[in-house]
């Protein structure tokens, strides 16, 4: 089958993280702004071309202080530094649905090779007559590989903000023409 452009919808998408805080909990944060490229067979992933692009400046942990400190220059840096891409390589087929998807993600001028977890939900017509598709996709990237090291020392040991984030997006597309 031939590659088919798709454009993401939206209002049925999103981007969420979680990072731990002071070693204790999570933190959830989601970003309101972002898109990909996508051209696949959704049948078969394994010859897609596949980019996405995240707004920084559109995060929200539902805490302002916070979120304008992750956009300042102790995170994000989003004067500098704006968005996040991600670029397909390579995509494996691990299972039914399932794949591995590696590429460059860059992140505050640093590009490095991750990995995601990417499940095909399945295909349908939305009630105008639309083809569309879902997918989920799931990493985990460290945020000291991409050269965001703030912190602050606990009083008990340990840092205030987790290494590890953890990446959610759910993704529906739209066929386009």
């Amino acid at each position: 089958m031939a590659l088919t452009k798709w454009a993401v919808d939206p209002t049925h998408s999103s981007v969420d993280f979680s990072i731990k805080h002071m070693m204790i909990s999570k933190v959830k944060g989601t970003f309101t702004s972002f898109d990909a490229l996508i051209e696949a067979d959704p049948q078969d992933l394994t010859t897609a071309n596949i980019s996405f692009t995240v707004d920084l400046a559109s995060v929200n942990t539902n805490n302002a202080d916070r979120d304008n400190h992750l956009r300042s220059a102790d995170f994000f840096d989003v004067e500098n530094q704006p968005q996040l891409t991600f670029v397909a390589k390579s995509i494996r087929k691990t299972g039914d649905g399932e794949y591995n998807v590696t590429g460059d993600l860059t992140l505050h001028g640093v590009t490095r090779l991750e990995t995601f977890a990417v499940t095909f939900e399945g295909e349908g017509k939305d009630p105008w007559g639309n083809e569309k598709v879902g997918f989920s996709a799931n990493g985990s990237l460290k945020r000291s590989d991409y050269g965001l090291t703030w912190n602050a020392a606990l009083e008990t040991g340990g840092f205030l903000v987790g290494d590890d984030v953890k990446v959610s997006i759910e993704l529906q597309a739209v066929k386009q023409a």
